[in-house]
């Protein structure tokens, strides 16, 4: 009997072109799972979702961590509520979540952490860098679930951000970084969590062996979480 796909839920910017979300859910289906995109001010039912993913997009508001307001690219208010109420959501019942560029920021600024605004004016040497294809490399903790999925240390990676983690959330750890120091991905510091973010965005290098692991590995945990949920969720 063929296993119904889990339903993973993509967020994204109401206003903004949904190619990220086109790519990602080629990527979903071809790893087994059903994705759906979630923007601001959609009526949803009740969060059937098995997994989420907080995708790229606009900058998080600088006082959600900050206290603060810090002239900044733009900002979605809305959507940050939004995803700051799934994410809470899915922690709560050990969905699994996968975050891409904003998305890893987002997790982190849910458990407490804050951000860097602006790499080049926090980080001495560090620059940002807007390109879709491969621009630097970065290094992945060997202990980490992040390099069990890409079964690899290091891996070359895209660059469309001007943000960085800079404190870590509660709960959450470093595992990869790049060659000027900055932070690339965080994951949960519970091995039986799968909550993951990374500051590339993996859906425009499709053709990489481990971007089809990453988000394999999210249906695989979806559809672990779907399929072993209880009724109390």
């Amino acid at each position: 009997m063929r296993r119904k796909r889990p339903e993973i839920w993509m967020t994204d910017g109401a206003g903004s072109l949904p190619v990220d979300w086109w790519l990602i859910a080629l990527l979903l289906r071809a790893a087994g799972a059903r994705g759906r995109r979630i923007v601001p001010g959609e009526r949803r039912s009740a969060c059937s979702f098995a997994g989420l993913l907080l995708g790229g997009g606009d900058d998080i508001d600088v006082r959600l961590y900050a206290g603060h307001l810090i002239p900044t690219t733009r900002s979605d208010p809305e959507r940050d509520a939004l995803e700051l109420a799934l994410f809470a959501k899915a922690d709560r019942t050990h969905r699994p979540v996968f975050g891409v560029c904003r998305g890893a920021q987002m997790i982190n600024v849910a458990r407490g952490g804050t951000l860097h605004p602006d790499i080049g004016e926090a980080i001495p040497g560090a620059r940002a860098r807007r390109m879709p294809l491969p621009v630097k490399t970065v290094t992945i903790a060997a202990d980490s679930r992040l390099a069990d999925i890409l079964g690899c240390r290091r891996l070359k990676v895209n660059a469309i951000h001007h943000q960085a983690i800079a404190t870590l959330g509660t709960g959450l750890r470093a595992v990869a970084w790049d060659e000027e120091g900055v932070i690339q991905a965080v994951e949960d510091m519970t091995s039986e969590r799968f909550v993951l973010g990374v500051q590339w965005h993996p859906e425009y290098l499709f053709w990489q062996t481990g971007t089809r692991r990453l988000f394999a590995a999210l249906a695989t945990a979806a559809r672990r979480w779907h399929e072993g949920r209880s009724d109390g969720r």
